[in-house]
């Protein structure tokens, strides 16, 4: 049964590996889904009352979502495919961007989540917010995985992917901060904030951000999938200064020492999204298994203990699904998340009822 699941895992979210006519993209409908967690609506894709193909989306995954301090949720996604230009791969169909946004203020994410607006370029689509050269073994792509607003100041953690490699275990030259002081609309790389992919900085080339006690926490694991979790933390005003962050060793935290960090959890995850439940009065945190199911942990603080994972969407169910990403405002016990599916390269909007 293991080898069966590991088999099914999706590839890297490399688009032009997915489907080859754009337009199928999206295309499937919802899955009808057994277990505690449904399928509410496609986020994104021909499918979804959003029409994300009217910004030129038709493909897309991630979906990292964090509050703007103003009423909304940004969600920003990884690579992004349209039809037409910039097409920058020889023989692809692909308008290619490697990273989109959407904004959102809808609170009633029962029947899905309503985006509103997207910074877009000079051709009308969602246009690519941090620029990539996309040549293979120099950056082919740059893939936000974390999202935090600091005193009306966006905060994006990017990682450049060097290259694609085999399935789930692609290399990045580094991971950064980029930010935005007009609510997503243009972005800056804060290169003073770049961790190079090698010692204790390559447990940080995918992150996760949770604010808590006037700090901001980082979750990280190092590129791919199956790697172990670390965390870090900074003053929310220091969040641009890397002196300026302490690491948990397991039982204090170290500042300025990132080869301190310890690992947080048990096992290997994918993809990892954190926030704090009011309903639990826990943290959680949401990640994919060695076998790609989507899994949750709890803890009483940022830094754990964390339990043992409870599987929310079994692997079987949704085999090529990557990625949890938890709403910042589903605080109760219905708790939303976004998952791509990889065969259909889109994001569906999750449900998972939470119990004490």
């Amino acid at each position: 049964m293991a080898t069966l699941l590991v088999l099914a895992a999706p590839a890297a979210a490399d688009p032009n590996t997915v489907n080859p006519i754009p337009g199928l993209n999206g295309t499937n409908g919802l899955p009808t889904l057994h277990g505690r967690t449904t399928a509410v609506a496609q986020a994104t894709g021909l499918l979804s009352p959003n029409r994300t193909q009217d910004t030129n989306v038709l493909g897309t995954d991630l979906g990292i979502m964090w509050d703007n301090g103003r009423g909304e949720v940004l969600t920003a996604f990884g690579d992004t495919a349209g039809l037409g230009v910039p097409n920058l791969l020889a023989g692809s169909l692909w308008s290619w961007r490697s990273n989109t946004l959407y904004r959102s203020d809808d609170r009633n994410l029962a029947d899905g989540m309503t985006f509103g607006s997207t910074p877009r370029d000079l051709l009308g689509q969602a246009k690519e917010l941090v620029p990539s050269p996309k040549i293979p073994f120099i950056e082919i792509s740059r893939i936000p995985t974390a999202g935090v607003a600091v005193d009306g100041v966006q905060y994006m953690s990017l990682m450049s992917v060097k290259n694609w490699g085999t399935p789930g275990q692609w290399e990045t030259n580094y991971s950064g901060l980029s930010f935005s002081t007009d609510n997503g609309e243009n972005w800056t790389q804060a290169t003073e904030t770049n961790r190079p992919s090698t010692g204790g900085n390559r447990n940080f080339q995918m992150n996760a951000f949770v604010k808590d006690g006037g700090f901001v926490y980082e979750y990280g694991t190092p590129p791919g999938r199956g790697g172990l979790v670390y965390v870090a933390r900074v003053p929310e005003k220091a969040i641009r200064d890397l002196g300026a962050y302490e690491y948990w060793n397991g039982t204090a935290w170290k500042k300025g020492d990132v080869n301190a960090a310890a690992p947080i959890v048990q096992g290997g995850v994918g993809e990892l999204s954190v926030a704090y439940n009011e309903f639990l009065g826990q943290f959680v945190m949401l990640t994919t298994d060695d076998f790609n199911s989507v899994v949750m942990r709890r803890s009483p603080s940022p830094s754990g203990p964390w339990s043992p994972p409870e599987v929310l969407l079994d692997a079987r169910e949704l085999p090529t699904a990557y990625g949890a990403y938890i709403h910042p405002w589903s605080s109760g016990p219905d708790l939303y998340f976004l998952t791509t599916v990889h065969s259909n390269y889109n994001v569906l909007l999750m449900h998972t009822q939470l119990n004490r």
